[in-house]
This record gives structure tokens, sequence and C-alpha cells, in this order.
């Protein structure tokens, strides 16, 4: 690949207009052949794939750690997060750094394995439905809403629910983890 492994989203030659603070731009991205997006606000940098230092027992969906500018970042890979299968590695391949928010104002940087990087959109709020209710067994507190584009959906993603490491570590409990006994 190039040279250059890191570039901030405004240097990546996407388009940017004027007011990019404005909570209506994601980024979208393919994970699975689908496309998903999250708020541009949240994402800090995209770098380019390279080996990950993995972390024993950790959930399957915290892939590793990568060393980003001497700070331990670690990588999550949504398709396992949402229970499918991870993607092949291939040469669009990217990590995309995100900033989410924890209890009492504290911040984490989290890195996301996706498949490939699309672009920097404008979505209306009056295109971003609600997210759809399929009942209460079904969760959807990952989702921020569906936003509408080009007559398809995007799955705009809540950074702040789908990569909480609080959640993500209770997965990684002894209790949580099969054939272990329960802790007391």
């Amino acid at each position: 690949m190039t040279a250059l492994t890191t570039t901030n989203v405004a240097q990546q030659g996407m388009p940017l207009p004027l007011g990019s603070t404005d909570p209506n731009q994601y980024l979208t991205f393919v994970l699975g052949g689908e496309v998903f997006a999250l708020g541009i606000l949240a994402v800090k940098e995209i770098i380019e794939y390279h080996s990950l230092t993995v972390v024993p027992m950790m959930p399957d969906c915290v892939r590793g750690v990568i060393n980003l500018r001497g700070a331990v970042v670690p990588v999550m890979d949504l398709l396992a997060r949402f229970g499918r299968p991870s993607s092949e590695v291939s040469k669009r391949t990217c990590i995309v750094i995100v900033e989410v928010r924890m209890a009492e104002q504290d911040s984490q940087v989290i890195g996301v394995i996706v498949d490939a990087v699309n672009e920097v959109l404008d979505i209306a709020a009056a295109d971003i439905e609600p997210a759809p209710a399929f009942g209460a067994r079904i969760r959807t507190d990952f989702i921020q809403g569906m936003g509408k584009v080009k007559g398809k959906f995007v799955i705009l993603l809540n950074a702040d629910h789908v990569l909480s490491l609080d959640e993500i570590a209770q997965l990684a409990q002894p209790s949580m983890l099969p054939g272990s006994p329960a802790l007391n």
C-alpha cells in the first residue's frame, strides 16, 4: 500500500463541506456486504490495517490491540460484535479510530475493523428513520437510526453503545464464558 498509513478523514480526499462539525455528517463503510455509518464527530482517523497483538481472554469481538503513536488501542471486529462471522482481510480493509464517550464524561479511543471505507455523507434529519422495533428480545440500542441515501438504507450506528467497553468487559467475565463455572 502507500507509505502513509494514517490519515485524518479530512486528508483522505473525502468531501468535507464547510461546517464539517455538523452532526448530520456520517462516515460510511462496508461490513459483511452491508453499508453502515458512524457520526463523523466520533471518527478520529482511518489507518491501514496491519497486524494486531492478540490479548488472551478477550471476547471474540476484540481482535487485539495496536500501538497508535505510543497508545495501546483495542481493536474491535463489529461483525463478531453483531454475532456474524468475521470478513477476510483484503486490500481495502482498514481500521477506523473512534472516540467513544464513557461514564462521567471520560472517553476511550477504539479501533474498528471495516471491510472498506466509502465516503462522508450529509444525511438530513428528515432522511433518518428511527431504529426499527423488532420486539422486546432483539436489541436495537446499537442503531441510532436508518439513513435513507439514494433509495437505500444506511445503518447509522450509535458508537457509544456498540463500542461500549463496559459491556464488552462483561462478555469477558469468566462467568459469561462458555464452559466456565459461575463466580459467586
